[in-house]
């Protein structure tokens, strides 16, 4: 008994003077600090950090990090605050203090975006975004949704991750609206339904869906500066208007293959706003795409095309013709050469050509070999009724 209470005095002597040795590192740490001194102090905080690690006093360590990551970001070499930092975070990463890492990573970001390093500031505020979520998702759900959003601006400037930048610019909007994980998971029901031939049920699910991309769709200029950013909104927006259109569309669908004629003017409901919203979204894409000259995204190409399809396939569903779709999609574009031919090697394009020409039911065969989207799962079902 009276052997273990000795140890404690002892270690609790020694925990003492390691604690008062650390206070009088940050102390010096602190002076050299306002002296202008920062790698000097720097080197004080991380000796005082090493003490805390040692008793095991993690609260100091988030403290005595995140002031070294205040002097970091005051440096006026940039490269060299980013490999301190980096180095900081790695010793965070190890030691799983993952609100430290982010809080870290945040500077990180910041330092990098003004470098024009997109890549590291993307991936940086990501790995932030991603830390604090895990820490606690529910205080971190805005911060953690901004942080991604901010990662993928930063990656749309990127020539190599400019196709990540605009998944994860979408992912931050659902996110906001906490519609992220709930919309795979809605989906698969609706899909699930349809496999059941639940019609009506499978046809609110998926309206429900497009319901809650019209609300992330009318806060989009809340969340995106169009000043900063313009390119960055008329595209997001156009793919949220894209997926209103189609998951209305894909909801009429569903009610026409119930085949109760009880449905017909909520299908015609639906078609109608659906072919209004792919109109809107190619003419957004067509002031995307008209000032580019060459290196056209190809995904944009893609879905521009596939609107044109299926404004064509709606108006042989509700049996009307407005419009002819692949007019309507060059109109105001011819000037663009390089553009127009980029666009005719599409094969949407191309399968609306056909539909305008022979008809949809001639177009069958070559639309059951194209990737539909989210029509994809319900493309038999589509086929068949028109058959």
């Amino acid at each position: 008994m009276l052997i273990c209470e000795k140890k404690n005095m002892i270690n609790n002597r020694y925990n003492d003077e390691k604690e008062l040795e650390a206070v009088r590192l940050i102390d010096q740490a602190e002076t050299l600090a306002d002296r202008g001194k920062g790698e000097e102090a720097i080197n004080f905080y991380e000796k005082a950090a090493s003490i805390y690690l040692d008793l095991g006093s993690y609260i100091k360590l988030d403290e005595l990090f995140i002031r070294i990551a205040q002097i970091i970001s005051k440096f006026k070499n940039n490269i060299q605050a980013v490999y301190r930092l980096k180095s900081i975070i790695r010793k965070t990463e190890e030691l799983k203090l993952y609100e430290v890492s982010a809080k870290l990573l945040i500077q990180l970001g910041n330092i990098s975006f003004r470098m024009h390093d997109w890549e590291t500031a993307g991936e940086s505020w990501q790995s932030a975004s991603d830390y604090l979520y895990k820490t606690d998702p529910e205080e971190y759900r805005n911060l953690s949704s901004v942080l991604l959003l901010k990662a993928g601006q930063s990656f749309e400037r990127s020539r190599l991750k400019k196709e990540e930048g605009k998944r994860l610019i979408l992912k931050a909007v659902m996110k906001i609206h906490e519609f992220d994980e709930l919309y795979e998971l809605e989906e698969k029901r609706a899909f699930n339904l349809l496999s059941r031939k639940e019609f009506e049920a499978s046809a609110k699910k998926f309206f429900d869906i497009a319901a809650n991309f019209k609300i992330a769709l009318d806060d989009l200029d809340n969340l995106i500066d169009e000043v900063e950013s313009k390119d960055t909104l008329l595209n997001a927006k156009a793919r949220f208007i894209h997926f209103i259109a189609e998951y209305q569309t894909v909801s009429a669908l569903c009610l026409r293959a119930s085949e109760n004629r009880v449905h017909n003017d909520r299908i015609k409901e639906l078609g109608k706003h659906s072919f209004e919203l792919f109109k809107e979204s190619i003419s957004m894409l067509k002031s995307y795409l008209l000032p580019i000259n060459s290196d056209f995204d190809h995904e944009i190409i893609l879905r521009i095309t596939f609107d044109t399809m299926l404004t064509s396939i709606i108006q042989g569903m509700l049996g009307i013709h407005q419009i002819n779709p692949n007019e309507f999609l060059l109109r105001d574009i011819e000037k663009n050469k390089a553009l127009v031919k980029e666009i005719n090697g599409s094969p949407y394009y191309k399968i609306t050509e056909r539909i305008q020409k022979l008809g949809i039911r001639d177009a069958l065969e070559d639309l059951s070999k194209v990737h539909l989207g989210h029509f994809e799962l319900i493309k038999n079902t589509l086929i068949d009724y028109f058959k």
